[in-house]
This record gives C-alpha cells, structure tokens and sequence, in this order.
C-alpha cells in the first residue's frame, strides 16, 4: 500500500500526523550532517523522538563537495557519505534522495559525458555501502533551471542501468517532469526503477492540488501499472500552514490515486 508523506523538518511530525499524513521526509543534510563527527551529532535523538517515520531524506549532498568535474574527491565524498549512510540506516531512513543540484553541477568547460561518468562511479561507490546499511539511493531527475545534467527521464535511466545496483534505483518528480514538459511516453520506461516519488503541482510548485491545474492521475496510473507500492512525498515551496494545507493536499492526493 502507498504512504503519503511531507517534506518537512522532523520537529513538525506531530502536525504531520495529525493531518493524517505516513511520514515525513528530511532534509538529509540539516538531520544527518555528514560532515560533523560522532561525538557532536544529535540526529539520533531527534528521530528517536519523532511520532511518525523519517521515511526518507532528501538534499543528499552539498553544493561544497563535487560529484562532477575536476576538483572532486572521491575519499572526500566517501567520508561524508560514509557519515550520512550510517546515520540514516541507524535512524530506520530508508531512502536518500540524490538530486544535489549544486553537487552535481557541471562546471563550464567540462565535458558532460565525463560529468556522467563521475555520477555513475559516485552511485557505484555508494550503491554497496548503502545497501549494508538497508538504505536505497534514489537518483532524482531535476529541471533545467536546477541543474544541467540529469534532466531527462533518459538520462536518469541510464544512468541507473549502469550503476545496476538494486540500492541505486530512481526518483519521479511531478514538478520536474511537469516544468520542463517531459514526454509522459519517457516515463514508462523508467518506472521499474521508481522507488520514491516527489510531488508538487506545476504552476508555482504549490502543494498538490492547491492550484487547480496539475492532474496526477496519468502519473498514478504508471505508478500502479507497475504495482508501485512506495512512498509518495509533497515537495511544494508554499506549505506554510501543515494543519490547514495538509489534510486537504492528502484528500486530494487520494481521491487522484483511487481514480488513476
């Protein structure tokens, strides 16, 4: 059976819960903090503590650490993954999304298949740690205006086969999808690999359904062709208010997911 989650701080699981929401979804690394020793992390406790889930967390790795181009670091990336791996499998998080825009970039005069390669020996390097640590990575397609590599469902799947690890796997975003006009015929292909599900409507990123336009029942009905049985998160620049937007975004999503 589906969750339905919010992109939240994990301070705000009790209004997530009673909005009537699964799970919350964090911020990988404000909980996780890959680059801070054992001794100083507080993480631990504040999931601990939490009355819902951390299902899973997002904003993987920071702009400062490369993945692409030719001031990166391997040993670097490894430390602080080694770090965040740890915490998030300790913390039940059972998903980490790798969008990391700022991380991935590909500096200017850079070749981009080389960019590839770097994202595909990054998933490559992770992939085992990961999965010792019962976590899945999530490769997250972004829009052209985020970041300029992996931003075709294409270029997502590919990359996926290549590092052909079941815990690098892939990521759908409505907005992403939605915003720079992806072919719904590109998603089909790439929903075997799905295993975490990024949603905001289109007009303005807002909460679903909050601006009347975006219709996620052809998305849903890909998600249930392929028995998708994930976790569906709201990733929407407007939620200001959990206990006012939360219980009708949840209605809404479930009344699309029952029609698709």
């Amino acid at each position: 059976m589906v969750r339905f989650g919010i992109c939240t701080s994990v301070a705000n699981a009790p209004a997530v819960k009673q909005a009537g929401w699964d799970y919350v979804e964090e911020n990988a690394q404000s909980l996780f903090k890959g680059m801070e020793p054992d001794q100083k992390y507080e993480g631990r406790e504040k999931v601990a503590a939490s009355v819902l889930p951390v299902s899973a967390a997002n904003s993987l790795v920071p702009a400062s650490i490369k993945i692409t181009g030719s001031t990166v670091s391997m040993d670097a990336l490894q430390a602080y993954m080694n770090n965040v791996l740890r915490r998030a499998g300790q913390a039940g998080c059972r998903k980490l999304v790798f969008g990391s825009g700022g991380a991935r970039h590909v500096p200017d005069g850079w070749d981009k298949s080389k960019a590839t390669d770097q994202i595909v020996a990054f998933g490559k390097m992770m992939a085992p740690l990961a999965q010792a640590v019962g976590v899945t990575i999530v490769l997250e397609h972004l829009c052209r205006a985020e970041c300029n590599i992996v931003n075709t469902l294409e270029e997502e799947l590919a990359i996926v086969q290549r590092v052909n690890h079941p815990n690098f796997m892939a990521l759908l975003d409505t907005y992403h999808l939605w915003i720079d006009e992806l072919p719904m015929s590109s998603v089909l292909p790439l929903m075997p690999f799905v295993r975490h599900v990024h949603m905001a409507d289109k007009d303005g990123r807002v909460v679903p359904g909050e601006s009347g336009k975006s219709d996620y029942r052809p998305v849903f009905a890909l998600l249930k062709e392929v028995g998708y049985d994930g976790a569906l998160s709201v990733e929407a620049l407007n939620l200001s208010s959990i206990p006012e937007q939360g219980p009708k975004a949840l209605a809404f999503l479930k009344q699309q997911w029952a029609e698709a």
